[in-house]
């Protein structure tokens, strides 16, 4: 199946969440795509004792998920993509959600 997930904040838990979410659907063979829409830009590096959403954002990567990062988001913040989460744009968004199966947002 074919699982986007659009994600749009930061909150240490609910980010944490959601990766680990994306982490175990890839696991489970899934295809899954992450969208980082407002603060969630920031997610990249984030890290708490307890919710270490850089961790799981890694483990993500690592396990072949794709992550796309607004562009516009991250303009407004001095921000730049990165290898692992590189710019995108709304109409890559458009496209994740045609892509597929399912959408989740947290």
């Amino acid at each position: 199946m074919n699982l986007g997930i659009i994600l749009e904040t930061k909150e240490y838990e609910k980010a944490w969440n959601a990766f680990r979410f994306a982490v175990t659907a890839r696991k489970k063979e899934h295809d899954v795509k992450v969208f980082l829409m407002g603060e969630a830009v920031e997610c990249e590096g984030l890290t708490h004792e307890i919710y270490n959403v850089d961790e799981q954002l890694r483990k993500f990567a690592e396990a072949g998920g794709e992550i796309l990062a607004c562009g516009t988001c991250l303009k407004s913040r001095q921000l730049e993509g990165s290898e692992t989460c590189p710019v995108s744009t709304m109409i890559e968004c458009v496209a994740m959600v045609e892509w597929a199966d399912k959408v989740i947002t947290f």
